[in-house]
């Protein structure tokens, strides 16, 4: 009898101690995946929207002409992305709502500190791809894993739309990435 009741104490004190450190959930919060891929998409939504107004400075402040063509570029997908997100939302029978996305709203304050921690020119212009690629991989991770949700729950419509996106957003990094190592970070390098 004393180890049957030894075994249940030291059960006890192990889900105490798994439980310890928990966070506990909002009154609001998502129960399901589906609920989980529609706060997902809220948070997108604010993240796309607040970063097409960023493009807007990161483009003022490139001297490259590469640079500036390349963010003008990202500021017209960016702004068909918010309406395939809508999209997404009606596909989903969801009102498009935007919730504050912490993520990119620290991506966008540390592309706000670098170009005001350069002068103008290529050294920013380093600094402006670095931010834009964080920015980048932050929405190739989170389309992805929409994406993955959209399949499990078997959302094929959305899916489809939110893969445009993510492709996108993966020939976005691509260009960066070669606009930096063929000649912006070269420049930078010679500063």
């Amino acid at each position: 009898m004393a180890k049957l009741t030894n075994s249940k104490a030291s059960t006890a004190t192990k889900e105490k101690a798994a439980t310890k450190g928990a966070v506990k959930a909002k009154s609001d919060a998502a129960e399901n995946l589906r609920e989980f891929l529609v706060d997902g998409l809220k948070d997108l939504y604010w993240a796309e929207t607040h970063l097409s107004k960023a493009l807007v400075k990161m483009q003022k402040n490139a001297s490259s002409v590469k640079l500036q063509e390349a963010i003008d570029q990202h500021i017209t997908e960016t702004e068909e992305q918010i309406a395939r997100l809508d999209q997404v939302f009606e596909i989903l029978g969801e009102k498009a709502k935007a919730e504050k996305c912490e993520a990119m709203e620290g991506l966008i304050k540390e592309g706000e500190s670098i170009m005001k921690e350069t002068e103008a020119g290529p050294v920013r212009d380093a600094g402006i791809i670095a931010a834009a690629q964080k920015v980048e991989h932050y929405e190739i991770a989170s389309y992805g894993t929409l994406i993955s949700y959209c399949e499990l729950l078997g959302e094929k419509e959305a899916m489809k739309i939110l893969k445009q996106t993510l492709d996108e957003e993966k020939n976005c990094d691509t260009l960066l990435t070669k606009l930096a190592i063929s000649e912006i970070n070269l420049e930078a390098a010679s500063e």
